[in-house]
């Protein structure tokens, strides 16, 4: 995919996973440290990382055409596209974490509780996934708007 009505499908579709990526992750850690929203947020959380995975490989394919037919590459670009290589690894785990956050639900559902040291393991790992995933969104997210408008805003403040 690289364009969409003659914008760049990049510049469109990273809005979805700027949105989609920190949402899932903030939903994912609310159903981990509220039960009550674990029973609500489960199956949306899932849908929701579902969705970031997909868009996230759809925004990086659309970045590569991108830099791939930029006019020069910076060294920001780079980087930028260096940290844009790595989202499909944080929208997989933020995916695995809410499959655990799903497996909990039924488990506990159906089976009542599980091992006191499983229920601390998916804890501790959708609580990881989803930091890193926020943590990971903010640095590829800002480092895109610097390369794009870096210049810019420099020049309009300056």
């Amino acid at each position: 995919m690289s364009t969409l009505q003659g914008l760049p499908a990049h510049i469109l579709l990273n809005h979805f996973v700027v949105v989609l990526m920190p949402l899932t992750a903030l939903l994912a850690i609310l159903c981990v440290v509220w039960p009550g929203a674990r029973e609500r947020l489960v199956w949306l959380v899932l849908v929701l990382a579902i969705a970031t995975a997909a868009l996230t490989a759809l925004t990086v394919s659309s970045g590569q055409w991108l830099i791939d037919h930029a006019d020069k590459q910076t060294q920001m670009l780079n980087h930028h596209a260096d940290l844009g290589d790595t989202m499909p690894y944080f929208a997989a785990a933020l995916l695995v974490a809410a499959i655990l956050l799903a497996v909990l639900h039924v488990r506990k559902n159906r089976a009542g509780n599980m091992k006191p040291v499983v229920h601390l393991l998916i804890i501790v790992l959708v609580l990881a996934a989803s930091g890193a995933s926020l943590v990971q969104i903010y640095r590829t997210g800002e480092s895109g708007a610097r390369s794009a408008w870096g210049s810019f805003v420099s020049s309009v403040s300056g």
